[in-house]
């Protein structure tokens, strides 16, 4: 018996607001969506994070 998914129908993109880590050693971002703080810190390396706007799939 086979369980072929066939062709997966692609996720659309849409512009979403993230904060991005301020740090040039460190690639940190999270969605704005999934922060509990007006102003975080990066979860990687502590340092201030910024608004930034990425291009991401939709998150369903």
């Amino acid at each position: 018996m086979s369980f072929s998914r066939g062709p997966k129908e692609p996720v659309p993109e849409v512009e979403t607001n993230v904060w991005s880590c301020t740090s040039d050693d460190c690639q940190g971002w999270m969605r704005e969506s999934y922060s509990f703080d007006e102003e975080p810190s990066c979860p990687l390396c502590q340092s201030s994070m910024e608004h930034e706007i990425r291009v991401l799939p939709e998150m369903r």
